[in-house]
């Protein structure tokens, strides 16, 4: 059920976030590279320096992110950001999207760059409005790219382990247990190498089954080369 959740949420957040800053960065904005740079570089990070990173932020004893809030809100109480199982999972999302929407956002602007601009200037002088140029022109034109962004965010969903184990080894209580950190714990480090095998197996097939289905249904399209 995490492991969906943590999909769900990177399907209607993460990608929405990162094709909104592709827009808004656009494709004639000055000093373009300086955003790229900067949005890009926590998809560089490892993914243990970046729990590590988020670790110390999140610490409740004068963590980054519970000291900036007691700073701005008064009587404001310290937050176990990982030890609340209320919340705990969408601190870890929060985590994953500040490392990976860099990625998809350059994918975008990627997209979007390989667009002919006269494409979209025709629909203006025809009378579009932006928001017509946006639906009915700039979208599908780079639905091959958000196809692919999709295809890779679900899949990296449901592989998620490093940045879960390290943050929280999947606790408090479970909350934020997944797929692989589920096989970890159970069978790596229990020694239960049989029932760790099991879930490996079903982490394979599920993975398999969404990647097969998911080329042949819907990025059958890109590969004929239509939108």
């Amino acid at each position: 059920v995490n492991s969906l959740i943590i999909t769900t949420l990177s399907l209607v957040v993460q990608l929405p976030l990162a094709l909104t800053l592709a827009l808004m960065v656009g494709r004639k904005l000055p000093g373009r590279s300086i955003f790229r740079s900067i949005f890009f570089m926590p998809y560089v990070f490892s993914e243990i320096i970046t729990a590590i990173i988020w670790t110390f932020v999140y610490n409740p004893g004068g963590g980054l992110l519970n000291t900036v809030l007691e700073t701005f809100i008064p009587n404001f109480e310290p937050v176990g950001w990982l030890a609340n199982r209320d919340i705990a999972l969408l601190a870890i999302f929060f985590v994953i999207t500040w490392k990976y929407f860099g990625l998809h956002m350059i994918l975008y602007m990627a997209g979007l760059q390989s667009i002919n601009s006269e494409i979209e200037e025709s629909a203006r002088i025809d009378g579009a409005t932006e928001l017509q140029v946006l639906r009915y022109m700039t979208i599908p034109l780079i639905a091959p790219t958000i196809r692919l962004t999709i295809y890779l965010s679900v899949l990296g969903s449901l592989n998620q382990f490093v940045l879960i184990w390290v943050l929280t080894a999947g606790g408090p209580a479970n909350s934020t247990q997944v797929m692989a950190s589920y096989m970890y714990r159970f069978g790596i480090k229990s020694f239960n190498l049989g029932y760790g095998s099991a879930v490996a197996v079903i982490i394979f097939g599920v993975s398999l089954i969404f990647s097969i289905g998911y080329q042949r249904a819907i990025m059958r399209r890109d590969y004929a080369g239509t939108v």
